[in-house]
């Protein structure tokens, strides 16, 4: 049984939505506020952290960069926000995915299913003297570790699966969040260029290429 955090300081919504994830399996452990939330995480480690951007004694935002700074866990947030400048925020502060208040229980089941299963795999790839090991979530290069943020090691994950593949923005948004993102949003070319500059600083250079109006692609070597 998966583990869920939820972090919510309506207990309405909160009631809700354990009821809801309850019934379709998930045990839910409930948080009122941000500092007791982040306890929460410690103590019970879940699977994955459903968190209200407006709670009273911490902004969301930075609840979700504490919870990156230690923790792999998959971060959905909810949020009443409905700019794009917002939404490309949250993810920059390491949410994974946020939906928008008011939403109805079967979308979020749906967004909680596509994160859960990028954290599924066991295989091991290798292109060049990149190592992607999938169910480890491990990125080494000439046998050094690479840090990446969830949503960097999905993209990798995605562009290593079929090297030399070119894949489009669509594909992309709809592997990292079950969905395409809105037409002027910049998130994916954001991720490609935290995951580009990450590569070149462990000497991993010429592995992302871009495809101008096409998309993105891992070569099937590294480039001399």
């Amino acid at each position: 049984m998966k583990r869920i955090l939820l972090i919510e300081d309506d207990p309405e919504i909160a009631h809700l939505l354990q009821l809801e994830l309850g019934e379709a399996g998930y045990l839910v452990d409930w948080a009122s506020g941000g500092m007791s939330g982040l306890v929460r995480l410690r103590e019970t480690v879940p699977d994955l952290v459903i968190l209200d951007l407006g709670l009273p004694d911490l902004d969301g935002g930075e609840v979700a960069r504490r919870i990156r700074s230690g923790y792999e866990v998959p971060i959905i947030v909810l949020t009443a926000a409905d700019a794009v400048e917002r939404k490309v925020s949250l993810l920059s502060d390491g949410a994974d995915d946020y939906i928008v208040k008011p939403f109805h229980p079967a979308e979020l089941l749906a967004r909680i299913q596509v994160q859960l299963r990028h954290r599924e795999g066991g295989e091991q790839v290798v292109v060049g003297s990149l190592e992607v090991h999938l169910a480890k979530r491990q990125v080494l290069y000439e046998g050094q570790e690479l840090r990446l943020s969830p949503k960097e090691f999905e993209l990798l994950s995605l562009l290593v699966s079929r090297a030399g593949k070119v894949f489009s923005r669509t594909e992309i948004e709809e592997h990292l969040w079950g969905r395409q993102l809105e037409r002027d949003s910049n998130v994916v070319d954001v991720h490609i260029a935290n995951l580009r500059s990450k590569l070149r600083e462990a000497g991993a250079y010429g592995y992302l290429r871009t495809v101008r109006g096409v998309g993105y692609a891992l070569r099937q070597r590294e480039a001399e």
